[in-house]
């Protein structure tokens, strides 16, 4: 899949395209197209600062396997942003990333000591809300046939943008899992704190909101750009830190809401291969995340494990 060209990772439809790792569908429309223009303006400044890397001489490498991240993955544009390039063997990286779009997948064997988010191997709904009950002590999960009220009901596939709201008690559906409605809403508007982890700590929050008839679509109104320190207690940072160990995560976003009227954070959804930063991001911003997380990422492959 390395060599292959970027088509590859999608099939085209009826209008609709859908990425064959995860099974997401996007809607070929003018949304999509004015996103891809946007994105390209953050492809070629990545791109430029990359070749002015390559003049300062040799750099760590990473083995991506069993796939290499495309250039719209975060982990792509931060690597190139510090200067860390892709190794085509594993034999001249400095270390190695599982990386793999399935939602429950097969870690390959682990060719270093330095070897990150092999133990990701299950981001599904059911187990992300199994491992956020056990380290935060509160539930995310709820049985669809005991419950009562409104709830969240979404397929067990990552990136799927298949949530829908459901009236508890209901019949459960195959494949699909039942959560509680987190009240995340602020002036109109849903806000999800995605959140990316680098070696344990959270590094930047992208504050996304978007019309709550959207809430579980893909298009935010408008998204901008935290420190995790401005969003989160000392106390929820130690406990997300401990969500993304137990998770097994290296590298990888954490989708948080926050409940308003409980002031409980929730974690919904975790993404081993996140893709980033967000469109609607302004474009500086959008640099200042890409080089802070490729200090991090830089850090995480070099540095000795505290």
């Amino acid at each position: 899949m390395s060599d292959v060209l970027w088509t590859s990772d999608f099939t085209l439809s009826g209008g609709v395209v859908r990425v064959k790792k995860t099974g997401a569908m996007i809607p070929l429309d003018r949304a999509l197209a004015s996103e891809a223009a946007t994105w390209l303006g953050l492809y070629l400044a990545v791109r430029a600062k990359a070749a002015a890397n390559a003049l300062k001489g040799p750099a760590p490498k990473i083995w991506f396997a069993p796939d290499r991240p495309r250039p719209w993955y975060l982990i792509w544009a931060a690597a190139a942003w510090e200067g860390i390039g892709i190794a085509r063997s594993p034999e001249e990286a400095a270390a190695s990333f599982y990386f793999d779009d399935s939602t429950v997948g097969r870690a390959p064997p682990r060719w270093h000591s330095r070897a990150f988010n092999f133990g990701c191997a299950d981001v599904s709904k059911s187990r992300v809300a199994q491992v956020f009950e056990d380290v935060f002590g509160y539930p995310l999960a709820l049985d669809p046939e005991a419950g009562v009220g409104p709830a969240v009901e979404k397929g067990e596939l990552n990136g799927a943008h298949d949530g829908r709201l459901v009236e508890l008690p209901c019949r459960p559906r195959p494949g699909r899992t039942y959560q509680r409605l987190i009240d995340n809403v602020q002036d109109g508007l849903a806000v999800d704190l995605r959140t990316p982890f680098v070696g344990g700590r959270p590094e930047v929050v992208f504050i996304k909101r978007r019309p709550v008839a959207d809430r579980f679509a893909n298009h935010n109104a408008s998204v901008s750009l935290a420190r995790p320190r401005d969003v989160f207690s000392p106390l929820e940072i130690a406990q997300l830190s401990a969500f993304a160990q137990a998770m097994r995560l290296d590298w990888g976003g954490l989708d948080v809401l926050r409940d308003g009227p409980s002031g409980r954070l929730y974690v919904v959804d975790v993404n081993k291969t996140d893709m980033g930063p967000p469109i609607a991001l302004p474009f500086p911003d959008k640099i200042a995340a890409v080089a802070r997380l490729g200090r991090a990422l830089r850090r995480l492959i070099t540095e000795p494990a505290p």
